[in-house]
């Protein structure tokens, strides 16, 4: 039979030393199993590691959910949600040697602009592009999706939002 000290020293052994990582609770049952058994060892184990710090950080189940699909209300007017996003690593065409493409699809209609740009453009130039051939034409839009590229995250974009009151909804990649 394992004493009380000696199922603490198995325990911080197999889960929490360094050269093991703080494994699965699976990985560290089979470490355990294969080192000593006590009454209701498989339980104290799970409680364990329940409550290790580290893993409870770091561990995805306790943390947000990503990816999970999120319900999108179809917009009742044109323009009042649209999707975002890039093409980039075109072939430099037109007299401005274009490389990319701002694309905007409009949920309610399905029309689509394609703005011609250059993929090094800044926040600022993308802004500018989106004022000038959408906001001037069809309006503010209330709902913007797009993925995570920082031409749409940074500051300059989180500050326009705000600034004409459109929400950002983030698409899955």
């Amino acid at each position: 039979m394992v004493d009380r000290a000696q199922i603490s020293l198995i325990l911080q052994e197999c889960h929490d030393c360094p050269y093991m990582g703080h494994m699965s609770e699976d990985r560290t049952k089979e470490r355990v199993a294969s080192t000593a058994w006590w009454p209701k060892w498989e339980q104290e184990l799970s409680e364990y590691i329940n409550t290790c710090e580290r893993c409870q950080k770091a561990n995805w189940k306790h943390g947000k959910k990503h990816g999970l699909l999120q319900h999108i209300e179809e917009p009742k007017h044109p323009w009042e949600t649209i999707n975002m996003d890039w093409v980039t690593e075109l072939v430099p065409g037109g007299k401005e040697n274009y490389n990319a493409c701002l694309i905007i699809v409009d949920r309610f209609s399905k029309s689509m602009r394609f703005l011609p740009c250059h993929k090094e453009d800044t926040a600022l130039d993308t802004a500018l592009l989106f004022w000038n051939n959408i906001i001037s034409t069809c309006g503010v839009p209330k709902i913007i999706i797009s993925d995570r590229d920082p031409k749409f995250t940074s500051e300059f974009w989180t500050n326009l939002y705000d600034m004409i009151g459109t929400k950002l909804a983030f698409s899955t990649a």
